[in-house]
């Protein structure tokens, strides 16, 4: 029998700003919930759950898709891909998303490398565009929808800021994203 312990870092303690109008990627976590890893804090086999629960509003006409990114400094370690957003509009439902990231590779420069798999649940998200509300059916999405693949790589020997971004293909204010609760768990 060995011990196991789960740290919990980057908790979001309140509701973060409500992001709308834009399609560049950027953080939108509230203020507090960046995470600092230590230089050398990957070890291959170590892992990262990232937990993520928020409102998201869409618009009626064209909605666009939404991109979830966890970022390591300036560098995408994961992405969700361009997810489609339902055809009814909504504002601020709840979203739920995890992902759970495990370090294949370590190093400097570009050498580190995180595999990442998600899980995403939300009434505003469909498999097809133009699906309503009438016709979809909620449930629980695998996030990318490609084959799985390590991340980009980065530089483990180096500190790195973990973060969260998130950018929607459609400029418009109806198109929003608030993040309600955050935090990363590193299970071992």
């Amino acid at each position: 029998m060995f011990n196991t312990y789960s740290e919990v870092r980057g908790v979001a303690a309140a509701a973060g700003t409500a992001f709308n109008t834009f399609t560049t990627a950027k953080t939108v976590l509230p203020a507090g919930c960046l995470v600092t890893l230590e230089p050398n804090f990957w070890y291959v086999g170590r892992k990262a759950i990232v937990n993520v629960r928020g409102g998201l509003s869409n618009i009626v006409t064209t909605p666009g898709t939404i991109t979830f990114q966890v970022m390591i400094g300036s560098i995408v370690v994961w992405t969700s891909g361009a997810v489609q957003l339902n055809a009814t509009a909504h504002t601020l439902l709840p979203f739920w998303l995890r992902v759970d990231l495990t370090c294949r590779a370590v190093g400097a420069t570009t050498t580190a490398n995180l595999m990442g798999m998600g899980s995403l649940s939300g009434i505003m998200f469909t498999l097809t565009a133009a699906q309503v509300d009438a016709v979809n059916v909620p449930g629980m999405f695998p996030v990318p929808a490609t084959a799985p693949a390590v991340g980009t790589g980065f530089d483990s020997t180096a500190a790195g800021t973990l973060d969260f971004w998130a950018g929607f293909s459609i400029s418009n204010i109806g198109n929003s994203i608030q993040i309600q609760d955050y935090y990363v768990e590193f299970p071992n």
